[in-house]
């Protein structure tokens, strides 16, 4: 039964009662779908009228906190199941980098807390004015906390609000380069940094890299060859291999950039799940490195809210490309964020999604057991090399045709040099630890498959 604190709470009774609903709704202390007690019930054990928790429980569904239902009671909303991660056609899609929903789904309370406090703010219209290109104080503020989390001190000057982490990698490049320059990044990278080159005309270059990221050697050959402004590189889970550079090789990159005056734009959306972590680049070089961070990949992905630190000389033009993209954040979004950062919310989801990502390696571990992958505990996917004869768009497509997606690697390769016959797979795609297991066992089935039933597909 839940009970309420309402001791050191001003104003009428009534409407404590629903601020200590959304305070316990934000903790988790209260469950979606949960029921809770009856008026009479919860009047006694209060010591307050019946009208008083008649008045609260209005009001609390006035909000959209709960909802009744006559002859069985009020429950608290958002505890709607979803359909166990599988389109409509049984398909498990193991492709998309999301971020992996434990099982209790916190964030739907804490949405519901967050919008409900939000929208009892006398200044509650601001939400739907037309907000400040780069964020608004409070959102600045809360950005550069954020990015402190990860050991990257921030003013809240330098740090500019975007739609999402891809929008503020086009804004980074879009103010760095200019069409036909040269980006370097590493021989395997991020899907979305290729798309956005192609957006703005760029030329990329993949650099070699191995178990620890990118090779310093490799890029001081690039750097010496001339001609290219900035490197964009993931050092933390790098997508798609999950390897994590070393402190040490940060601060070889730094020398190699700062030697050759490159420009190092780092993206660091995986920079908070791994509890033990270097510092990011930003921490070791902020003169010349643009760091990314946002909330999709540890909070909520719809959110589309990120954050980007820059040198402060480059604030003015990284603010006017802003203003020519999307102008700016949506005010309602930008300000759950916020208030999810200031009030400890952030952290406990954050917890959440990494542990949830630690039980998932854990079945993943157990379900490709003797598989040839990378992977870190709170990665959100693994990289699996695969056996011979198998190429990867043929297992790509062997695995679909078996009810499973997952990505090849070409995905991920810039340059001519062939990719490697690997495929990444995503453990947070799937919505439920069940259908996840699923899709682990029909990709160790086809591991495992014979010589004569692999020679029919590659």
């Amino acid at each position: 039964m839940w009970r309420p604190r309402l001791q050191g709470r001003e104003g009428p009774r009534y409407q404590a009662l629903v601020e200590a609903l959304v305070e316990d709704l934000a903790a988790g202390v209260v469950r979606p779908g949960a029921r809770l007690p009856t008026h009479r019930e919860l009047a006694d054990r209060l010591g307050v009228t019946v009208g008083t928790i008649s008045r609260a429980y209005a009001e609390a569904a006035r909000r959209g906190l709960v909802s009744g239902e006559v002859g069985r009671g009020t429950f608290v909303r958002g505890g709607e199941s979803g359909d166990d991660a599988e389109g409509a056609d049984g398909v498990v899609d193991l492709s998309q980098n999301h971020p992996p929903e434990p099982p209790a789904q916190p964030q739907r309370a804490a949405l519901l807390a967050a919008l409900a406090s939000l929208t009892a703010r006398k200044d509650a219209g601001r939400l739907l004015d037309y907000p400040e290109a780069g964020g608004n104080a409070a959102d600045r503020e809360a950005g550069a906390a954020w990015i402190a989390r990860a050991g990257v001190p921030a003013a809240p000057a330098d740090v500019l609000v975007c739609t999402g982490s891809q929008h503020g990698l086009t804004v980074v490049l879009a103010t760095l380069l200019e069409p036909g320059d040269l980006l370097l990044t590493e021989a395997l990278t991020y899907a979305g940094v290729k798309a956005v080159a192609g957006l703005l005309h760029l030329r990329l270059k993949g650099l070699p890299i191995d178990a620890d990221g990118l090779r310093p050697d490799a890029l001081e050959v690039a750097c010496r060859e001339g001609g290219a402004k900035a490197l964009y590189l993931i050092p933390t889970h790098h997508n798609p291999t999950t390897a994590v550079m070393p402190e040490a090789r940060r601060n070889e990159v730094v020398a190699v950039a700062r030697a050759h005056g490159l420009a190092l734009v780092e993206d660091d959306v995986h920079g908070l799940l791994p509890a033990q972590r270097p510092r990011p680049i930003a921490a070791l070089a902020p003169e010349r490195c643009y760091y990314l961070t946002s909330t999709s990949k540890t909070l909520a992905p719809g959110l589309r809210v990120a954050y980007v630190l820059a040198p402060p000389a480059m604030i003015p033009r990284l603010v006017a490309n802003l203003r020519a993209t999307t102008w700016a954040v949506a005010p309602l979004t930008a300000a759950v964020a916020s208030l999810w950062i200031r009030d400890g919310t952030a952290d406990r989801l954050l917890d959440a999604r990494r542990q949830e990502a630690r039980e998932r390696q854990a079945i993943a571990r157990a379900r490709l057991a003797g598989a040839d992958l990378d992977a870190k505990p709170e990665a959100y996917y693994i990289w699996l090399r695969l056996p011979d004869p198998w190429r990867r768009d043929a297992f790509a497509a062997e695995a679909r045709a078996r009810g499973v997606v997952v990505t090849p690697a070409e995905a991920f390769a810039v340059g001519r040099e062939p990719a490697p016959h690997a495929v990444r797979i995503c453990l947070g795609a799937a919505r439920s630890r069940e259908a996840l297991g699923r899709g682990l066992d029909a990709i160790a089935e086809l591991l495992r498959a014979d010589e004569g039933a692999i020679a029919t597909v590659v």
